[in-house]
């Protein structure tokens, strides 16, 4: 078994070599590499590195979408000993700025003039950055001597000889698994990022833990169109290494606005997602129901029924009744077909990690044939920590511990977790590093859970369970999953801390309410219009009034706001795996909480 993912990438160019292992959608067009071309042009950028100076242990900055040149970046970084930092392109100058300079990068890669302008701002102090290498050179020429284009740059890298292709292959072979492969930084939302130092042990032990499972997640056969990012640990370890150690066959999409036309085009058969991913397919799915004729609606709802008891029945290893099976043979091409044709028609299984799920999304999928996999996990875990097996799950909760990895409860319920997969520790940060581990060397995962036959069920964040002045323990991510199984809502966040009774900031899709609107005979110019309609206003009422239905008194929203413009990335509510930065929201939307509470 190879012990870094050096060994994995040269391992799978010699057994794969002139198969196709990874294409990008460019302006349309895919942009395709096998694997022999794939090391080649690694090699090439891992060789100009040096030429510029990059030696093991130095670190080199990325700043870019998902990209052919991300790949061969991430490979030749690692293949001659250097440490990537992957950065994400949603962030400010002054965040960026920070990283470089923090992780002491001496060359960083930038995608395009965007964020070269980022750069730029601030390149003059940063002492260690020597050259700055940009992916989409603008035409406009510069005499900046420290700034290069990467195709100059991987030109030169080919220039190579037999001496210099030995040099790449022994220099790859010669880093061991103690040696460190890459520095993630989390999120600063509550502070400075940290950057989480992850070896090559780290990422291998995922990979060998992935392995062991059965039936096996992935196979050579297999094929994936990403689209999370893959500055995010997640997508880049459980999907691009493990990808690569499987032999599989990445299609990345063009972005994530275009994934839904390109995964039919490139029908995968694993699909790696968040939660949310999983919400709006499924939530498109119910507003199209609610716009057919009222006979279809029931043959709908009567399909449904019947996949959602087999699927109880699959989740507990009960045997599927004949007369249920045939039902469900009918329901499936009546309804369950098209979510899978929606997906390529091709997909065994997609994850659903990190936030918790409906049950309902969660059934809806399973009896459409497409397992959904929980999982948990963080940056420090190097993702996975747990996971549902394809045929051993339930539903719900995040899996059981991957094999090797250690997962125990703390007496005041927060998640601890040890194992080779866990991080080297906070770059430069040997106090926050210290404070990340318990005495007997548990990672704190700041999460509270508990185990139930050996499944764990995440309650939610420590830091975010909200306490209302009642003394009431709240866990927020319970009810946002369950009003986001309602397709009105576009995003839910639950607010209560200290506060008398919880409330919420809520985003409405528009394309629901439109629909809502003309079956209800609410007239309307623009759906818009329709978020300061009292009408329309009384159903939105009525929809909160059923989800607090399935609540317990004391999580129950008393009061909501509608947030006209949609959360998203680029203005900050969420992050690059679409999950809620709370702080930015509590700060940026007080005024409104305050009118909540305090409408005087």
């Amino acid at each position: 078994m190879e012990q870094t993912i050096n060994e994995v990438f040269i391992n799978r160019v010699e057994k794969s070599k002139d198969r196709i292992a990874v294409e990008k959608k460019k302006n349309g067009k895919w942009e395709q590499a096998t694997w022999s071309e794939y090391y080649d042009s690694s090699r090439a950028l891992g060789l100009a590195l040096t030429r510029l100076g990059v030696k093991k242990g130095d670190r080199v900055s990325l700043l870019s979408e998902n990209r052919l040149e991300w790949l061969y970046s991430d490979m030749g970084t690692l293949g001659i000993g250097a440490v990537l930092v992957p950065i994400y392109t949603t962030l400010t100058a002054e965040e960026v700025e920070y990283i470089v300079d923090n992780s002491e990068s001496k060359v960083l890669i930038v995608e395009n003039h965007d964020q070269l302008d980022k750069v730029l701002s601030f390149k003059n102090k940063i002492k260690t950055l020597e050259k700055i290498v940009v992916i989409e050179m603008p035409d406009k020429k510069t005499s900046d001597s420290s700034i290069i284009s990467f195709e100059k740059l991987i030109s030169q890298g080919r220039e190579k000889s037999e001496e210099s292709e030995q040099f790449f292959l022994d220099r790859s072979k010669e880093i061991g698994p103690e040696d460190p492969a890459t520095i993630v930084y989390t999120s600063g939302t509550t502070g400075l990022p940290k950057g989480a130092v992850i070896l090559h042990k780290n990422i291998m032990a995922v990979i060998k833990s992935l392995k062991k499972i059965s039936p096996p997640f992935a196979y050579e056969k297999d094929q994936s169109v990403p689209f999370l990012p893959l500055s995010h640990v997640f997508e880049r370890i459980a999907g691009h290494f493990f990808g690569m150690y499987a032999g599989i066959t990445s299609s990345y999409a063009q972005s994530i606005e275009t994934f839904a036309v390109d995964i039919k085009e490139k029908r995968p058969t694993v699909v790696l997602a968040v939660p949310r991913v999983c919400e709006k397919v499924y939530q498109k799915i119910i507003m199209q129901v609610d716009e057919q004729p009222k006979w279809k609606q029931k043959i709908f709802h009567w399909g449904h029924e019947i996949g959602l008891q087999r699927s109880e029945l699959k989740e507990k290893n009960k045997d599927i009744p004949l007369f249920m099976a045939l039902k469900f043979k009918v329901a499936y091409l009546l309804i369950f077909k098209k979510l899978s044709q929606a997906l390529g028609g091709r997909v065994r299984w997609m994850t659903a990690s990190g936030a918790p799920t409906s049950k309902k999304i969660i059934q809806f999928f399973n009896a459409a044939g497409i397992s959904v996999i929980e999982g948990y996990g963080m940056t420090e875990s190097c993702a996975p920590a747990t996971l549902s097996g394809i045929d051993d799950y339930k539903i719900g909760t995040v899996g059981k511990p991957l094999p090797d990895v250690e997962v125990k409860i703390a007496p005041d319920g927060e998640i601890l977790i040890k194992g080779d997969n866990v991080f080297a520790g906070y770059w430069k940060m040997e106090e926050k590093t210290k404070d990340a581990f318990t005495e007997d060397g548990y990672l704190k995962s700041g999460d509270i859970g508990e185990f139930n036959d050996g499944f764990l069920t995440i309650t939610d964040r420590k830091k975010d369970l909200i306490i209302t002045s009642g003394g009431k323990n709240v866990a927020p991510q319970k009810i946002e999953g369950l009003f986001l199984s309602d397709p009105i809502f576009l995003n839910f966040v639950v607010i209560g801390e200290k506060k008398k009774f919880l409330s919420a900031l809520v985003n409405i899709n528009l394309s629901q309410a439109k629909t809502l609107a003309v079956n209800n005979n609410i007239s309307f110019d623009t759906p818009q219009e329709l978020l300061k309609n009292k009408d329309f206003l009384s159903i939105i009422d009525e929809h909160v009034a059923e989800r607090n239905s399935h609540l317990a008194r004391y999580e129950t929203i008393k009061k909501y706001k509608i947030i006209e413009n949609e959360f998203s990335q680029g203005t900050g509510e969420l992050t690059a795996s679409l999950k809620l930065k709370r702080n930015v929201i509590y700060t940026k939307y007080e005024p409104l909480i305050q009118q909540i509470y305090d409408p005087l």
